[in-house]
């Protein structure tokens, strides 16, 4: 079941700004649940990237950085907002 999602976000095409604006946009940049747990001023705990534990972290990854190059190469924009 996981391979033919692999296979079919591998195959996804970008066509539209607006399907790779959406993309950019849910789609965060940085791994969203790393976080420093600082307790009065002092980092007490320090909870890893959890992402890559994701089975499709790589296509969607993936996914991301094709729209941002369609976005860069083929609508001209410039892409650092989604940086």
């Amino acid at each position: 079941m996981l391979s033919s999602v692999r296979r079919q976000l591998d195959q996804l095409e970008i066509q539209s700004s607006f399907m790779a604006h959406w993309i950019c946009r849910i789609v965060p940049s940085q791994c969203p649940f790393e976080r420093d747990i600082t307790v009065f001023g002092r980092q007490v705990a320090h909870i890893p990237p959890l992402c890559k534990l994701n089975p499709l972290y790589e296509e969607v990854v993936n996914l991301r950085f094709r729209a941002l190059c369609y976005l860069a190469d083929e609508c001209g924009e410039d892409i650092q907002c989604y940086c």
